[in-house]
C-alpha cells in the first residue's frame, strides 16, 4: 500500500524558522568545536530578579493551596501592583479589575491581540525595522503585513506624512515600539500624540509595545496612554522581561479600555489555563515597594558600564551610532567597505568568536545595520572587545565607515 506523505499546513510557508533558533544551533556547535563563542547576540538579561522577588516565589511556591489552575485574568494582587506601577511611574490610572490584562510575555499580548482585532486577509501596519515577531505572527494568522518605514534621517520614527498617502482602508492595527528595538531611538511625546491622533482618525488601534522605558533611562519614563483619548483607541504592551530581570518568568501586561482587554481575554481564556500562581505574586512583589527602584538603579548602573564597552566594540568594527539611544542594545551602521552586513558578522563569528546580530532579520531597513546586545557580563564584554581588536582590522585602512 503506498504510503501517504504528510504535509505541514499551508500558513509555514508565509514564516521561517526564527533567526536565532536557526543561528543558535550553528554556535552551539561551535562551542562543541571547542570554539567558545561569546554571544552578544539576543537581548536575555543575564542579571536575577531582587532577593526579596525570589524569596516571594519559593515561599508562595511551598504552599500547597498554590498549585492548581489560575484565573485567566490574573491574580487580583498582580492586576493592583500593575496599576501601580502605571500610576507611580507613567502617572497613567488604570482600573486593575477591567483595564490591565496580564500575559504570560508580551510575545502572547502579539499573538492574542491580532486574533482579537484582525480577520483574515486585514492588513496590519509594521515598523520597518522592527520586532520580526510583528511580521512572522501577523502572517501566521492571515493577516497581510505592510510596512511603514523607519530610518536615521527621520530618527526612527514614523512618517506620517507618508504612512497618510497609503490606502489605509483595510488596516486594523499598527504595531509600534517605544523606546524602539532594534534602533534604540526614545519615545516622544510628540510621537505618542500623533499616534493617537492617527488612531482617531482613521479607526486603526494603534498597540505600542514599551518594555525597554527603564534600561539607560534616568529621565521622564513615557507611555502612550498618557495622551488624552489614547486608552479609548490604543493598546500598550509592557513587561518585566528587562525592566526586572524576569524574561523566564513570562509575566507581561496589556493595558488598555475595558472593551478591548475583554475582546483579548475571550481569546486568551480559550487558550491558556492561567500563570503559575506563585510567579504572578512574585511579579506583584517585585513591581510594589522598593524593588521596583532597586531594578531601576541596577539595571542603569549595569547597563551604563557595559554599554561604553558595546560603543568600544562598534568603534573597533567601524561602525557608527546615535550616543543618544537608550535601551537593551546598541545599533550602529556598517562601514561601506562591506557588501552585506553578514560580510562582517560572519567574520566577527567566525574570525574573533562573536556572535552579534546583523540587522536585516529587521527588515530591509536594518540591512547595513549590526546590534550588539548589553545582556553579557563584563568580563565577558571586555573579552570580545579584545578578541574583535585582536583579529582586526575588520576595515581596510583608508575607506570610510
Amino acid at each position: 500500500m503506498e504510503k501517504k506523505a504528510f504535509k505541514p499546513a499551508d500558513r509555514l510557508a508565509q514564516v521561517q524558522e526564527y533567526y536565532f533558533s536557526r543561528k543558535l544551533k550553528e554556535v552551539a556547535r561551535l562551542n562543541a568545536e571547542g570554539r567558545d563563542i561569546i554571544s552578544l547576540a539576543i537581548g536575555s538579561p543575564d542579571q536575577p530578579p531582587s532577593e526579596r522577588t525570589i524569596e516571594r516565589l519559593c515561599a508562595e511556591a511551598r504552599r500547597p493551596e498554590g498549585h492548581g489552575y489560575q484565573p485567566t485574568v490574573g491574580t487580583p494582587e498582580l492586576r493592583q501592583a500593575m496599576a501601580v506601577f502605571y500610576k507611580r511611574w507613567y502617572g497613567v490610572t488604570l482600573d486593575p479589575a477591567t483595564e490591565i490584562q496580564p500575559l504570560i510575555g508580551s510575545k502572547e499580548g502579539i499573538l492574542h491581540t491580532t486574533l482579537a482585532l484582525v480577520n483574515p486577509g486585514d492588513q496590519v501596519l509594521v515598523p520597518n525595522p522592527g520586532y520580526p515577531t510583528y511580521t512572522s505572527l501577523s502572517r501566521l494568522l492571515g493577516a497581510e503585513v505592510v510596512y511603514y518605514d523607519l530610518t536615521a534621517d527621520g530618527a526612527w520614527q514614523p512618517d506620517f506624512d507618508s504612512i497618510e498617502k497609503m490606502d489605509l482602508s483595510r488596516v486594523k492595527i499598527m504595531w509600534t515600539n517605544y523606546p524602539h528595538m532594534p534602533t534604540g531611538a526614545p519615545a516622544r511625546r510628540a510621537t505618542y500624540e500623533h499616534l493617537v491622533r492617527f488612531a482617531q482618525e482613521h479607526g486603526i488601534v494603534v498597540v505600542n509595545d514599551n518594555p525597554y522605558s527603564f534600561i539607560l533611562n534616568e529621565g521622564e519614563h513615557l507611555s502612550l496612554l498618557q495622551v488624552d483619548g489614547a486608552k479609548d483607541c490604543c493598546i500598550e504592551f509592557n513587561s518585566m522581561s528587562k525592566s526586572h530581570n524576569m524574561p523566564g518568568w513570562r509575566v507581561g501586561m496589556l493595558a488598555t479600555n475595558a472593551q478591548f482587554v475583554q475582546w483579548v481575554l475571550k481569546v486568551k481564556s480559550n487558550i491558556d489555563s492561567g500563570t503559575f500562581r506563585a510567579i504572578q505574586l512574585a511579579a506583584a512583589e517585585a513591581l510594589v515597594g522598593n524593588d521596583d527602584e532597586w531594578h531601576r538603579q541596577a539595571n542603569i548602573a549595569t547597563y551604563r558600564q557595559r554599554r561604553h564597552t558595546a560603543e568600544q566594540i562598534m568603534t573597533a568594527l567601524g561602525c557608527t551610532f546615535d550616543p543618544q539611544q537608550t535601551g537593551l542594545f546598541l545599533w550602529g551602521r556598517i562601514p561601506e567597505a562591506f557588501a552585506d552586513v553578514e560580510q562582517l558578522t560572519e567574520r566577527v563569528l567566525h574570525e574573533a568568536r562573536v556572535f552579534i546580530t546583523p540587522g536585516f532579520i529587521f527588515g530591509s531597513n536594518g540591512s547595513r545595520y549590526i546590534r550588539i546586545s548589553l545582556c553579557a557580563a563584563d568580563a565577558k564584554m571586555h573579552e570580545a572587545l579584545d578578541r574583535i581588536i585582536a583579529a582586526g582590522p575588520f576595515v581596510p585602512s583608508g575607506t570610510h565607515a
